[in-house]
């Protein structure tokens, strides 16, 4: 594990894609000059201003691009000179109705990218099979705190719906185990809605299923007031929702698919993924299996400060290197600790 600062140099120039967003934010070391927010991804922009940067760090917002439009970008990229950094945060975005425009996508910044960052050894390992990528691992920081004086109610289970994808066929199958689950341990069931999300066709639920607004300024707090969060979508690699109820103390059911016994160890596994499908009585046990263990306390603050420290110096060791690659090899450096307590 290396915590270090990045050695002192001459001021690194780095535009983010997003240019804001939780987790850009959090793993953005100081130090850096962060370049305002422009068309990035608008191949003529980024010629037009590769001049007045030293790195570009693709993290999303790309997946909506035909793949010719990407696949120009990263020939604008090499062209320019400017070097790109890649952090994968899905190897499947759920997204898009398919794998193959994601897949197409990745190929071509893959090729492309200088360095390549990833969140778990099991992503890591699968784009080294995939794409012949070694990826430096960095442990999801940090992105919420608890709310003060705010409870959890034991035996309260909560899933999200958000707008109708791929990653989510039957949402009313999903509701349907979640809620049985929920009552074969003892508790109920809350649906948060996305706007424009109609509730899915449950009935005789009576009072162990309610709906509730799913309220972006203070989605912590929602997610704190549950004993166990699931995820419903049957793809996806990473979860940042996994990572709020880390900090707040919910206990998380994941989905088989992607990656997240990787990124915390302390989560009720079920089975669900894009080629089997959902499987009910596996969802209906895990959900009973959460509720009679007790909610997981809050990430320790002091932990999680140091994991968020070790993450911003990696990438500032990163941005570092590219600026001066006389520095040492990329390949030394470990975001650590990982999934932690």
């Amino acid at each position: 594990m290396s915590t270090a600062e990045p050695p002192a140099g001459p001021v690194i120039r780095v535009v983010t894609v997003p240019h804001s967003d939780a987790y850009v934010d959090t793993v953005l070391p100081d130090g850096v000059v962060h370049v305002g927010p422009g068309p990035w991804l608008d191949p003529g922009h980024l010629a037009a201003h590769a001049g007045g940067i030293d790195v570009v760090h693709l993290h999303s917002g790309y997946g909506h691009l035909p793949e010719d439009e990407v696949v120009s970008w990263t020939e604008t990229v090499r062209r320019s000179g400017v070097p790109l950094v890649l952090t994968v945060h899905q190897l499947r975005d759920p997204g898009q109705p398919t794998p193959r425009r994601h897949d197409a996508h990745l190929a071509a910044l893959l090729a492309t990218a200088e360095v390549v960052l990833t969140l778990t050894p099991g992503a890591a390992e699968e784009i080294a099979a995939r794409f012949g990528r070694t990826a430096i691992v960095v442990a999801h920081p940090s992105i919420a705190e608890p709310v003060p004086d705010l409870g959890s109610e034991r035996g309260l289970v909560g899933m999200a719906l958000r707008a109708p994808s791929a990653a989510l066929p039957d949402p009313a199958g999903v509701v349907r185990a979640a809620l049985s689950g929920a009552v074969n341990g003892g508790g109920r069931l809350r649906v948060f809605l996305d706007d424009d999300v109609a509730p899915p066709p449950v009935f005789a639920a009576g009072d162990s299923l309610e709906y509730l607004p799913r309220t972006a300024d203070s989605w912590a707090g929602q997610l704190q007031e549950l004993h166990a969060a699931v995820l419903p979508e049957s793809c996806g690699t990473h979860s940042r929702d996994l990572e709020v109820c880390r900090d707040v103390g919910t206990r998380v059911v994941a989905p088989s698919c992607g990656w997240f016994t990787d990124q915390w160890a302390d989560v009720v596994p079920y089975d669900n993924d894009e080629e089997h499908g959902l499987d009910p009585v596996s969802l209906d046990a895990a959900v009973a299996a959460a509720l009679t263990r007790p909610a997981p306390r809050p990430a320790d603050r002091a932990w999680r400060a140091e994991q968020r420290a070790a993450v911003r110096a990696v990438h500032g060791q990163v941005y570092a290197q590219l600026k001066d690659p006389v520095l040492p090899d990329l390949r030394t450096l470990r975001s650590g600790p990982g999934t932690g307590p």
